[in-house]
């Protein structure tokens, strides 16, 4: 197959018996970062918006041909979180509103096999991560001479 695939984790939910469907989990879904993945001749270009991160925010691995896009935000863990909220309380104090919060998120890729692995750039600016994936040459297929002993 020459096409990106996504490892999607819908499935992992399965029951071992296989016929129960799995569950949907709507907040994770759409904490997701949108993809487009784009192929010329040449290369893939993955692109990837992430608003507000920076390259140090970012962590990418290239795995057995399975690319990782992972961050963590710059907010307070969860742990975090629920010691200052403990503290505030004994001042009195409460949110109004609050809809920043903790989260994380890690997108797994398939490469297609004609994916030069040693010669993957990234770079992020203005919040969008862009990956660019070079296909390598593909050997046409050789003739063997056969010869008689």
């Amino acid at each position: 197959m020459n096409e990106l695939t996504l490892l999607n984790d819908l499935f992992d939910d399965f029951e071992d018996d296989g016929y129960t469907l799995p569950s949907f989990n709507f907040k994770k879904a759409f904490a997701m970062p949108k993809v487009d993945v784009k192929e010329s001749k040449d290369k893939y270009a993955l692109t990837m918006d992430l608003p507000g991160k920076t390259d140090k925010d970012i962590d990418i691995k290239l795995a057995n041909n399975i690319l990782t896009i992972s961050s963590e935000n710059e907010y307070k863990t969860p742990k975090e979180e629920k010691k200052e909220e403990k503290a505030e309380s004994k001042e009195g104090a409460k949110y109004l509103i609050r809809e920043r919060r903790y989260s994380k998120f890690s997108r797994s890729f398939s490469l297609p096999e004609d994916v030069d692995s040693e010669k993957l750039a990234a770079n992020v600016k203005n919040g969008i991560l862009t990956i660019n994936m070079p296909k390598k040459a593909i050997t046409a297929p050789k003739q063997i001479t056969i010869t008689c002993a």
